[in-house]
């Protein structure tokens, strides 16, 4: 789903922001997690699963990070999850290109299905490596709400388009209460 369709502006949105300001604040950051999950679904729906893996793969590492503060495993776990992520970003990322280029040179073909590029993995993966890095240098806490942290790596108005955005900007901003202003709301419209 692109920002600019017209089943974004007029149905998602609209129904995403309505519900979002209708439910108590205990929910809304899950209000704000379906709806991402839904939005990244529209374009790969199997790829939903890979993004749910990162994200709870990232989490705990930053939980684990975040425990071995000051010690010699927070450097290796550091390293784990950074070479986990790049290593998943680059199997999608160029995978067909290594295999296509090595059937070329080899005296035998290496048979292999294309694989689609999941959608937003750029975006979410430098995002959950800026968390856990930010973690380990001590810039921001580890998220121990699982929930939070998921609407933070998945949330879609940053998904696609990005910026990617440091944890300790956008988490402070999901944790807050958010109030409905005509304003800015208007504003919003006349911008879309």
């Amino acid at each position: 789903m692109l920002f600019s369709s017209l089943v974004f502006l007029f149905t998602f949105l609209p129904i995403t922001l309505l519900v979002y300001y209708l439910v108590p604040r205990k929910v809304k950051n899950v209000v704000l997690l379906i709806a991402s999950l839904i939005f990244y679904a529209w374009g790969e729906p199997v790829y939903i699963f890979l993004m749910l893996i990162s994200i709870l793969f990232n989490y705990f590492c930053g939980m684990d990070i975040a425990l071995k503060a000051g010690r010699k495993s927070q450097v290796r776990s550091l390293i784990f999850t950074i070479v986990v992520n790049l290593f998943i970003l680059g199997f999608f990322k160029y995978y067909g290109f290594i295999v296509t280029n090595l059937n070329a040179i080899l005296p035998f073909y290496i048979p292999y299905r294309k694989l689609e590029l999941p959608i937003g993995i750029s975006f979410y993966t430098f995002q959950t490596l800026g968390y856990v890095i930010d973690v380990y240098k001590g810039k921001t806490k580890a998220c121990r709400h699982f929930g939070k942290y998921a609407a933070f790596v998945s949330f879609f108005p940053l998904l696609l388009a990005g910026p990617i955005e440091r944890a300790e900007h956008l988490m402070p901003q999901i944790e807050e209460e958010h109030h409905f202003e005509y304003d800015k709301a208007i504003r919003g419209v006349k911008l879309i």
